[in-house]
């Protein structure tokens, strides 16, 4: 049943996020050493970069999961209001 606050109360599925940052980590790595033993400073950078962005995102990822069922609650709980501030006002 649609209720008009799925966007504020969507959930993320973080475990599948997780999944696939893992797999780009594993590829940028492999891209900036691949590219660095063969000479290539500019795609190593890139891949480089690439693999920054990956880490920042999985620690984002990583906290939002240790945050508790609150963030990312299970089929089985349903959407909650969103915490509007402690003065309960929206």
């Amino acid at each position: 049943m649609r209720t008009g606050n799925e966007p504020s109360t969507a959930r993320s599925p973080l475990r599948m996020r997780l999944l696939l940052s893992l797999w780009g980590l594993i590829w940028a790595a492999f891209g900036t050493v691949v590219f660095a033993l063969l000479d290539r400073p500019g795609w190593a950078a890139a891949c480089g970069v690439l693999l920054l962005v990956v880490c920042v995102d999985l620690a984002m990822i990583t906290r939002h999961l240790r945050q508790g069922p609150h963030y990312q609650p299970g089929r089985d709980i349903p959407p909650y209001e969103p915490d509007h501030g402690g003065d309960g006002r929206r």
